[in-house]
C-alpha cells in the first residue's frame, strides 16, 4: 500500500510538472507575438478626396513608411503569392512541404541555395528585426537555424492571431522595396506615382519581387536581373490564369522602373496644419479636389510672383462647396519650397489677421433684418467724429448720403461706422461670434466702432465659412427665424460635411439674399469690369476688405455653389503701397472662380420677402411727395419710417420763390414736392450729383419758417459733431497749435457769426471755419446767421498732442483709414 501510494503521488507530481511545463510553454508560445506587433514611426500622408496622394512627410526614422492598408489589391496578392508562397492560403504558418523541398534541394547542392520561408514566417521576421527592411535595401536573407525556428514558432502565432487577409496586410505594410522605402503603398508612389490599387501588372510583379532582393531596384545597376525576376513572373501568373495573352504582352512591353519619384506636396500648410492638431494620427483623408488643388496653388503662386516686384510675398486662399461644406482647395501660402524666407511656412489660412472691410455684408444684412434699414435708404456718408475715434473713406471724400447698397457695394467706410453706431456693437459682436468668428477673444467695448472696419481680427477659415453661410441661408425660403451656421469640412473621416452646427443667430434669407444682391454690384477689377456683357458671364457676389496701413488685402466671392476667398500680404505684417483687396487679392479670387464649374444665380426666397413701397430718390418708406417704386424687403422686417427729405413746399406762381399764407394767397401758390437733405449731407451731396436742387430762397416779403424750425434746420457743424473729444496739437516747435471748427448754412451768401463759451469771435463768409486754440476743459461753441438761427454744439478739448504723432496716437484712429 505504500509503494502504491508513493507512485501514484509520483504520478501526479509528474503531471503536474507536465502541465505546468506545458503552461509555460503556452504562455511563452503566447507572448511571441508583442501587441503591437510593429510599433515603427510612421509617414504623415495627405489624400485628396479620390484617394490621390497629395502629400506625404518622412517617418521620424528617415523612412518612407505610410500608415497602414487594411487591406492588398487584388493584382498585388495574386503575384505575390505566385512569387513568395503558392500555398499561402493552406497552411498554418509553415509550409512542410516547402520545408521539405528545401532540405532535399539545400543538401543535394552542400549549400543554402533555397530557403522555406512562408510569407507568415517573412512577418514574423520583420517583427523581430524591422529597421533590416529599410537599411541600405539588405534582403530578407535566411540566417541561422535557430533563428529559422524561432521564427517558425511566431508565424503558428500569428496564424492563430490573424487572418490570411490580414497577415498578407502585414506583410504588404512592412516589407523592404529598396532604400529607405518600406511597405508597398510608399513604393507604389515612389516608384509609379500612383496608389496601389492603381498598379498595372508589370508594376504589381514588380513589388512582388522587390521584397526579397530590394537591391534590384537601384538604378543603373542590376537591371537584367530585376527584369528577369519580374518577366519570369508574369509568365507565371499567365500559365496560372490571372493574364490572358493579351495582358502578357503589355506586361512585358512596359518598361522597368526607374528612380524613385519624389512625392506631391500639392496641400503641404494643409498637412502640417493637420499634424499639428491631430499628432496621433498619420492618415489625413481631405475633402480637396486633386485637380483644382493643382489649379489653386497654380493660381495662386503666379498671382503671388507678379505680387513679389511690389514686395508683397505671400498669399492664401480658399475653395469651398457652398452645399456641402467641403473645402475643395486649400492654398495656406504662395510657396513652401524656401521656407525660411518671407515666412511662407505660416498657413495664413489659420492666421488672424486684420479683416479690414471684409464684415460690412453681415452688417448690412442684421439691419435689414432689425428694421433700421431698407436696402437703397440713403445714410450718411460725411466728416464724423464718435468721442476720439474719426472714420474715414479710403478715398478721404465725402458723398454726403448714399444708398445703404452703394455704401456697401463700394465699401465706403463712415456710412459703416454710422449703421454700426445705430445697430449697435454688443449686438454686431454677438452676431459675429455666433456666425462663427473664432477669434473675439476681447469683450465688445475693447473694439467699439473700429469692429467694422479691421478693429478686429479674423481668420481666412472664419471669413470664408461665414460668407458661405450667407449663401446657405439665402438658399433657404422660409421666413427670419435661428439658423444653424455650420462649419467647414476638410477632413472625410473626423468631420462630416456641414457640421458641427456653431450657434444661431437671426439673420433671414432674405436679408442675406438681399444682401448677396446688393454685392453683386461691386465693381469688378480692370479685366472683370465688362462682364455683364458677356452671355457666359458668372454672378459672384464679393466683398474686398484691406487693412489700416495697407497690411491685409481680402477677396472673398460666393456664386450659388462656390464661395471663393482670398488673402494676400505679408505674413510679417510689413504694409506696402498698393496692397488692396481690389488690386491684390480679386485678381486671384476671379482666376479661382473661373476654374469653377458656372451656375445659376440663387432664386428669390419669395416665402422670405415682401413688397414695399420707397421714394425711389432716398429708399425710406414713400410718402406723397416723392416718385415711388417697388422693393423687396425681409417679411418681418418692422421698418417703418416715411421718406424725411421728401417734403411738401409753398412757391409762388412761377415756381420760383417759397412762399406761405403770411405774403401770399393759398390760390396763387403752387405746392410741390422737393428732396431736401440736412445741410452738411447737402453740402457734400451736390458734389456728386449735379442734378440735386436746392432749397428755392424764401420771398423777401414772407416769413418763412418751415426750414427753420421744423426739423429742417438751415445750417450745420460739420466740426466738431456732437460730444466730440479734440485733440489741439503742439507744433513742431513745441508752439500751441489750432484746431479748425467748421460749419455749412443752406444759404451760401449768408453770414454766421461765431461765438465760443458765450464770447464773440467773429464772423464768416461762404467758408464758413474758425480756427480755435482752448484750453482743455468742455466748451460750447454757437453760430448765428442773419435770420436769427442759432446752433450750439457741446465738445471737451482733450489734453494737447504733438503734431507729429496726432494721427498715429490712437490705434483706434488711424484704423479708421480701411477700405
Amino acid at each position: 500500500m505504500g509503494a502504491g501510494r508513493q507512485r501514484r503521488a509520483l504520478s501526479r507530481r509528474k503531471l503536474l510538472v507536465g502541465i505546468a511545463v506545458a503552461a509555460g510553454f503556452g504562455l511563452a508560445f503566447w507572448r511571441l507575438a508583442p501587441s503591437p506587433l510593429f510599433n515603427e514611426p510612421q509617414c504623415s500622408v495627405l489624400l485628396a478626396r479620390d484617394g490621390s496622394l497629395l502629400g506625404a512627410r518622412i517617418a521620424a526614422d528617415g523612412q518612407w513608411r505610410f500608415p497602414p492598408l487594411a487591406t492588398v489589391p487584388p493584382k498585388y496578392r495574386a503575384a505575390l503569392l505566385a512569387y513568395e508562397d503558392q500555398r499561402f492560403t493552406q497552411h498554418i504558418g509553415v509550409d512542410p512541404l516547402a520545408v521539405g523541398r528545401a532540405l532535399r534541394l539545400n543538401l543535394r547542392r552542400g549549400h543554402v541555395v533555397s530557403g522555406a520561408s512562408t510569407i507568415t514566417m517573412q512577418v514574423a521576421r520583420l517583427a523581430r528585426s524591422p529597421r533590416t527592411a529599410g537599411e541600405g535595401g539588405d534582403r530578407l536573407q535566411d540566417r541561422g537555424l535557430g533563428a529559422k525556428l524561432l521564427e517558425a514558432l511566431l508565424a503558428l502565432r500569428l496564424e492563430s492571431r490573424y487572418s490570411k487577409d490580414e497577415i498578407l496586410a502585414l506583410y504588404a505594410n512592412h516589407a523592404p522595396f529598396g532604400g529607405n522605402v518600406v511597405g508597398l503603398e510608399a513604393a507604389a508612389w515612389r516608384y509609379f506615382g500612383r496608389a496601389p490599387g492603381s498598379l498595372s501588372w508589370a508594376e504589381a510583379a514588380t513589388l512582388a519581387v522587390l521584397p526579397n532582393q530590394p537591391a534590384l531596384v537601384t538604378p543603373g545597376r542590376n537591371r537584367l536581373r530585376l527584369q528577369a525576376k519580374r518577366d519570369g513572373l508574369l509568365r507565371r501568373l499567365h500559365d496560372n490564369g490571372p493574364l490572358t495573352a493579351l495582358d502578357l504582352q503589355v506586361a512585358l512591353a512596359e518598361p522597368l522602373v526607374g528612380a524613385p519619384q519624389a512625392l506631391p506636396n500639392e496641400a503641404p500648410h494643409l498637412l502640417a496644419t493637420l499634424q499639428q492638431r491631430y499628432p496621433e494620427r498619420h492618415r489625413f483623408t481631405t475633402t480637396l479636389d486633386a485637380e483644382l488643388q493643382r489649379a489653386a496653388i497654380q493660381i495662386v503662386t503666379e498671382q503671388a510672383h507678379e505680387l513679389a516686384r511690389q514686395s508683397i510675398y505671400n498669399a492664401a486662399a480658399l475653395v469651398v462647396d457652398n452645399k456641402t461644406f467641403e473645402v475643395l482647395a486649400y492654398v495656406g501660402n504662395a510657396d513652401w519650397s524656401v521656407r525660411n524666407e518671407h515666412s511662407f511656412a505660416v498657413d495664413i489660412v489659420q492666421r488672424p489677421r486684420s479683416t479690414g472691410s471684409i464684415l460690412k455684408p453681415m452688417l448690412y444684412a442684421a439691419m435689414l433684418d432689425s428694421g433700421q434699414l431698407l436696402p437703397h435708404m440713403l445714410v450718411p456718408d460725411v466728416p464724423t467724429q464718435y468721442a476720439d475715434y474719426t472714420p474715414e473713406n479710403f478715398d478721404r471724400s465725402y458723398r454726403g448720403a448714399v444708398p445703404a447698397d452703394v455704401a456697401l457695394a463700394h465699401s465706403l467706410n463712415v456710412p459703416a461706422v454710422h449703421m454700426l453706431r445705430d445697430y449697435g456693437v454688443d449686438r454686431f459682436y454677438d452676431l459675429l461670434k455666433g456666425m462663427g468668428m473664432s477669434t473675439l477673444a476681447n469683450p465688445p467695448d475693447h473694439y467699439g466702432l473700429t469692429l467694422i472696419l479691421g478693429g478686429a481680427e479674423g481668420t481666412l477659415w472664419d471669413i470664408t465659412r461665414m460668407h458661405a453661410n450667407l449663401v446657405d441661408l439665402a438658399r433657404q425660403q422660409l421666413p427670419a427665424r435661428a439658423n444653424s451656421y455650420r462649419d467647414l469640412a476638410v477632413l472625410r473621416d473626423a468631420t462630416s460635411p456641414g457640421a458641427p452646427v456653431l450657434s444661431t443667430a437671426a439673420l433671414s434669407p432674405g436679408a442675406v439674399w438681399l444682401t448677396l444682391n446688393a454685392l453683386l454690384e461691386v465693381p469688378r477689377p480692370a479685366d472683370e469690369a465688362n462682364w455683364r456683357i458677356f452671355a457666359t458671364a458668372r454672378k459672384i457676389a464679393w466683398k474686398t476688405g484691406t487693412s489700416w496701413g495697407q497690411r491685409d488685402a481680402w477677396a472673398v466671392g460666393s456664386s450659388s455653389q462656390y464661395t471663393v476667398s482670398v488673402w494676400a500680404g505679408n505674413a510679417s505684417g510689413d504694409g506696402r503701397p498698393g496692397l488692396t483687396g481690389s488690386v491684390a487679392a480679386a485678381p486671384i479670387m476671379f482666376a479661382l472662380h473661373n476654374r469653377l464649374p458656372a451656375a445659376a444665380w440663387l432664386a428669390p426666397p419669395l416665402l422670405a420677402l415682401r413688397h414695399v413701397d420707397v421714394c425711389r430718390n432716398d429708399g425710406y418708406l414713400a410718402n406723397d411727395y416723392c416718385a415711388r417704386e417697388s422693393q423687396w424687403i425681409p417679411i418681418n422686417s418692422h421698418f417703418d419710417h416715411q421718406s424725411p427729405f421728401n417734403v411738401l413746399v409753398h412757391l409762388d406762381a412761377v415756381a420760383h420763390l417759397r412762399v406761405d399764407s403770411s405774403c401770399e394767397r393759398v390760390a396763387n401758390m403752387q405746392h410741390v414736392g422737393w428732396f431736401v437733405l440736412p445741410p452738411t449731407q447737402e453740402f457734400y451731396y451736390r458734389r456728386h450729383d449735379a442734378t440735386y436742387r436746392l432749397l428755392p430762397a424764401a420771398r423777401s416779403d414772407c416769413n418763412v419758417t418751415q426750414f427753420n424750425r421744423s426739423g429742417h434746420p438751415v445750417m450745420d457743424f460739420i466740426y466738431p459733431n456732437a460730444d466730440t473729444k479734440v485733440y489741439i496739437p503742439l507744433e513742431l516747435d513745441g508752439k500751441r497749435g489750432r484746431t479748425i471748427f467748421e460749419a455749412v448754412h443752406r444759404d451760401a451768401n449768408t453770414m454766421l457769426y461765431w461765438h465760443i463759451d458765450g464770447t464773440y469771435l467773429g464772423s464768416t463768409h461762404t467758408y464758413h471755419q474758425q480756427p480755435l486754440n482752448l484750453a482743455p476743459g468742455s466748451h460750447i461753441v454757437t453760430i448765428v446767421d442773419g435770420e436769427g438761427n442759432r446752433l450750439e454744439r457741446h465738445f471737451e478739448v482733450l489734453a494737447t498732442r504733438h503734431a507729429a504723432t496726432l494721427n498715429v496716437a490712437a490705434d483706434r484712429d488711424v484704423r479708421a483709414v480701411v477700405h
